[in-house]
């Protein structure tokens, strides 16, 4: 009696296993795809790549903005973007943990690259979105987290490694890329890429 009671259990606990497997699955299936590092690796290096582009129009609009203290209105631009970067990182990864890393890699991207517009169309607006989209510059920190979720401790590093390694290389051919383009076409065709590439 004891043994077949134990058997039904057994049963049931594996045929709950088999339905969650593929319940799971399907989720995956419809329309979100499979969890990938290849994810993260693109979010990575458009959204880098996209910023890397407008390194000759930034310095060009802020020299014209502030022409007599450039560099000391740049430090205080990126370092209140440094400071709100560090200071919400933890919220949103916790907020991550609840919502779910897709949905806050979404967001971040969207409000990190949301000031690109504004470069051409008013540069002190730009520079204030700039420094106040800080708030939401963590998308490393979540797709940091988005891998370690989908990955094996055995994986991780690696997978970590290809993360960076495309953070680097993003950045390493777009500001050349983006100075060519701007010395060609002019620095709105190189807004009017980058905005195209963040959002694609």
């Amino acid at each position: 009696m004891y043994n077949k009671s134990r058997k039904k259990v057994v049963r049931a606990v594996l045929k709950r296993r088999r339905s969650s497997s593929s319940s799971s699955t399907n989720q995956y299936d419809m329309g979100w795809g499979r969890p990938s590092v290849l994810h993260a690796v693109i979010v990575i290096f458009l959204e880098f790549f996209a910023w890397g582009l407008l390194t000759v129009p930034v310095v060009n609009v802020m020299a014209q903005a502030f022409p007599s203290y450039t560099f000391l209105m740049n430090g205080l631009i990126q370092g209140v973007k440094g400071i709100l970067s560090f200071l919400s990182a933890p919220l949103v990864g916790a907020l991550s943990d609840v919502w779910g890393r897709k949905s806050w890699l979404l967001v971040t991207v969207f409000c990190t690259c949301l000031p690109i517009p504004l470069l051409k169309i008013s540069p002190w607006w730009y520079f204030a979105v700039f420094s106040l989209s800080g708030v939401f510059s963590v998308t490393f920190s979540v797709v940091f987290a988005y891998v370690a979720d989908i990955t094996d401790d055995s994986d991780r590093t690696a997978a970590y490694g290809m993360v960076t390694a495309t953070f680097f290389a993003s950045f390493i051919v777009s500001p050349a890329l983006g100075a060519y383009v701007a010395e060609t076409y002019g620095d709105v065709s190189v807004v009017l890429l980058s905005t195209g590439i963040r959002l694609y």
